[in-house]
């Protein structure tokens, strides 16, 4: 794999235009918030990226950085912490210092959709930023889906069949250099259902670790 930087969607990006009419709406009622497509946060050519669905609206979008601000991000990065992925303190603010050591968290959508709900156009539209973040990684690799719609982007982004790479919470898939694993969304609607606990949510990272060395 190649080690070349990811590459990033412009601030104004245009591809989308149902996203690009819910993105102006933001800015005109929250013009202190990022509002605008969320970059990859860690380091270039990581042994691990993770990869989520959207930006939510209250958190990525708010915040500038993927999964801070809101509940999901409060269980990925104790996770993160927890398994030697992240250093620091998560204090949902993208100035808190945190760092990912060997990690690198992305998703499938860089705009945040309304009622966090991408169409599959717009997920096609975004794949080749995906694309870019999976030719970036380095060798024996490991890449985590958080929910079915990020793993479907990540196997077509691979030339998996789907059909031969069916989603399940705990599952893995090679895929050459690197292993495919999947996870529930750590979404405050998971976790407050029961769909995911945090002892699940922490096995999956616990694989991953065992499988990275």
């Amino acid at each position: 794999m190649s080690a070349a930087p990811a590459a990033e969607p412009s601030r104004d990006c245009p591809a989308c235009p149902r996203l690009v009419a819910f993105r102006e709406e933001q800015r005109a009622a929250r013009p202190a918030w990022w509002n605008a497509p969320v970059p990859s946060f860690g380091p270039q050519a990581p042994r691990l990226l993770i990869v989520g669905l959207a930006p939510g609206l209250q958190g990525a979008n708010r915040t500038g950085r993927p999964f801070t601000g809101d509940w999901a991000g409060d269980l990925l990065y104790a996770t993160l912490l927890k398994f030697g992925f992240a250093d620091g303190v998560y204090d949902e603010r993208p100035d808190d210092g945190l760092t990912l050591v060997g990690a690198r968290i992305t998703n499938a959508v860089r705009c945040v959709p309304p009622q966090n709900k991408p169409t599959g156009p717009e997920i096609a539209t975004c794949r080749p930023y995906l694309e870019s973040e999976l030719a970036a990684l380095g060798e024996r690799s490991a890449v985590v889906a958080l929910g079915r719609i990020a793993h479907d982007s990540v196997c077509r982004a691979l030339s998996l069949r789907l059909a031969a790479a069916p989603f399940g919470h705990g599952a893995r898939h090679p895929a050459g250099a690197l292993t495919l694993f999947d996870s529930y969304h750590c979404s405050r609607y998971n976790t407050n259902t029961g769909v995911l606990t945090t002892e699940m949510f922490e096995a999956v990272f616990r694989d991953v670790r065992e499988h990275l060395g």
